[in-house]
C-alpha cells in the first residue's frame, strides 16, 4: 500500500494502530495526531501516579515520542486538535490545516462524563482522564494544600482515586447518586462486600455516601478539591459527524476488521462498540486490553494487511484498597436488561487450603441461563480473585457450559488453592441448583416413573 495513513489519537489504540501499520508497510507515510501533550501513556496507571507509587508521569509512557519518530518512522504530532473529518474528500481538518489521507484510523478514546458543578468559590475541580489532569492534581497534592477531598462517583475510577488520595493522607468523602458502589461493574451482592471494605478504610478519615446528591456536597467549602469520576463516554464525535454509524452509548460501530460504515475509515479503542461474544452484538466496553488489540487490527487492515478481532467478553479487575474486585461476561442485571433468562449462584470459597496460613475468603457469583449456558461471573477477595476470573473469561470465550466449567482440571496446592478451586466450587453449586430445578419441573410422578 502507498499513500498516507492518518491516526486520530495517540493513546493505546492509536499507537498500536500506527505501529501495526508500520510492520505491514515499511514505506507507508503514517501521521499520528494527538490532542494532548502525551502519547503512548498508560492511563490505567494514573491513580498510582497520584498515590505516589509511580514517581513520575513519564514512567507511565511505553516509549518516548522520539522513539516512535526515529525508530518506527511515525510522524507523531502532539497538541493537535482535529476539527472535522471529510470522508468524501478524504481530508482531516485540524487546527494546523487540512491533511489528506488514503486511510484513517479513529482512535479518539473516551471522554469523562461531565457534571454541572455549582460555584466552587475558586476551589479547584478535576476530572480523571488525561495525564495532564493527574499531573495537575498531584502537583496540588504535593503543595500540602489538600486536606479534604470530595470524589464524585463510586465506580472503579472513583474508588481508585479515593484510595490514591487516602494513601496521600487526604480525608476523602466518596459520593455516589446510586445506592451502591461499583453500580455498573458488579451486582448488589458483591457490591455489598466492597462497600463494607471501603467504609472500613474511610471510617477514620473520610466517608462513603451512597444515594446522595453529590452536587449539593460539592458546594460545601470544607472540601479543598472536587474530583469528578462519573464514568466515560466514547469520544466519537468527529467520525459520527462525518456520517459513521454509532451504537451503544454513541460508540462507533465496527466490523471484525475495525472498519466503520465510512469507506477507508477504521476505528479502535474506547470510541468503538466491538462485538460482545456473550451478548452476540455490539457493546461499549472501554478497557485497555481491548484498545491495544483493536488498534493492532485497525492498523494492520488500514495498511493493506488482514487481521480480525474476535470480540470481548467484558473482563475487568480493579484494586479497591485491599480487595481484588473482578468481573467477566454479564452481571445478572446486565443479562436481565438484555432479555436473557438468567440466574445467579453465590458461594464464599477460600483462596488457599483452609489449614494453610493466610487463607482468605473469596466471594464468587456465577451468572448462567437455566439451561446451563454461562453468562458471566464476579469475584471479590483480598487474594485469589484477580487471575481466577480469567478462567471464566476463557470459558466464556470458548462457549463452555456450567458442566464444562465444573469439569476443568485446575491446579491445586495448599498455598495457592483449596482442593476445589473457587471456580469449581461455584460451578458445582450451580450444577446442584440446575439439578434441583430440573427435578422440580419434572415433578414427583415423573421421577417415580424413572
Amino acid at each position: 500500500m502507498t499513500g498516507r495513513l492518518v491516526v486520530l489519537g495517540g493513546g493505546a489504540a492509536g499507537m498500536s494502530a500506527a505501529s501495526a501499520a508500520r510492520r505491514v508497510d515499511p514505506d507507508l507515510e503514517i501521521v499520528v495526531l494527538e490532542a494532548t501533550g502525551w502519547a503512548a501513556a498508560g492511563l490505567c496507571g494514573l491513580p498510582y501516579h497520584l498515590a505516589g507509587l509511580v514517581p513520575r508521569p513519564e514512567d507511565l509512557v511505553a516509549y518516548p515520542a522520539a522513539y516512535f519518530r526515529e525508530r518506527r518512522g511515525l510522524d507523531l504530532r502532539t497538541g493537535v486538535t482535529v476539527r472535522r473529518l471529510d470522508a468524501a474528500a478524504r481530508v482531516v481538518d485540524t487546527a494546523d490545516g487540512p491533511l489528506g489521507y488514503t486511510a484513517v484510523v479513529v482512535a479518539t478514546g473516551g471522554a469523562p462524563a461531565t457534571l454541572p458543578l455549582p460555584d466552587l468559590g475558586g476551589r479547584p475541580s478535576f476530572a480523571v482522564r488525561t495525564v495532564e489532569d493527574l499531573v495537575a492534581l498531584r502537583t496540588l497534592l504535593d503543595t500540602g494544600a489538600v486536606r479534604r477531598a470530595l470524589v464524585i462517583g463510586a465506580g472503579y475510577i472513583g474508588l481508585e482515586t479515593a484510595e490514591a488520595l487516602a494513601h496521600r493522607g487526604v480525608a476523602v468523602t466518596v459520593a455516589e447518586r446510586l445506592a451502591r458502589v461499583l453500580p455498573t461493574t458488579v451486582d448488589p451482592e458483591p457490591a455489598a462486600v466492597v462497600e463494607e471494605h471501603v467504609r472500613e478504610h474511610l471510617r477514620d478519615r473520610g466517608d462513603l455516601r451512597l444515594g446522595t446528591d453529590a452536587l449539593a456536597l460539592a458546594a460545601d467549602p470544607s472540601f479543598d478539591v472536587v474530583v469528578v469520576c462519573t464514568g466515560v463516554r466514547p469520544a466519537a464525535a468527529v467520525a459520527a459527524q462525518a456520517g459513521a454509524h454509532t451504537g451503544p452509548g454513541g460508540a462507533l460501530l465496527v466490523d471484525d476488521r475495525m472498519r466503520t460504515s465510512l469507506p477507508h475509515v477504521l476505528a479502535a479503542g474506547d470510541c468503538i462498540a466491538p462485538h460482545h461474544r456473550v451478548l452476540g452484538g455490539p457493546a461499549f466496553v472501554p478497557l485497555g486490553p481491548t484498545a491495544n488489540k483493536t488498534g493492532r487490527v485497525a492498523g494492520t487492515v488500514a495498511a493493506g494487511g488482514d487481521a480480525r478481532f474476535a470480540g470481548v467478553v467484558g473482563t475487568a479487575v480493579v484494586k479497591v484498597f485491599d480487595l481484588e474486585v473482578a468481573r467477566t461476561g454479564l452481571t445478572l442485571a446486565e443479562a436481565e436488561a438484555a432479555g436473557l433468562p438468567a440466574v445467579a449462584q453465590d458461594v464464599v470459597s477460600r483462596s488457599r487450603a483452609k489449614y494453610y496460613p493466610g487463607v482468605r475468603p473469596v466471594h464468587v457469583r456465577l451468572v448462567h441461563e437455566p439451561g446451563g449456558r454461562l453468562l458471566g461471573a464476579q469475584m471479590v477477595g483480598v487474594e485469589g480473585a484477580a487471575k481466577r476470573i480469567d478462567v471464566i473469561a476463557a470459558a466464556l470465550h470458548a462457549e463452555l457450559s456450567v458442566d464444562d466449567l465444573a469439569d476443568l482440571d485446575l491446579s491445586y496446592a495448599p498455598p495457592y488453592a483449596p482442593v476445589y478451586d473457587p471456580v469449581l466450587a461455584v460451578a458445582q453449586a450451580a450444577q446442584r441448583d440446575l439439578r434441583d430445578a430440573q427435578r422440580s419441573v419434572a415433578g414427583p410422578s415423573s421421577l417415580a416413573a424413572r
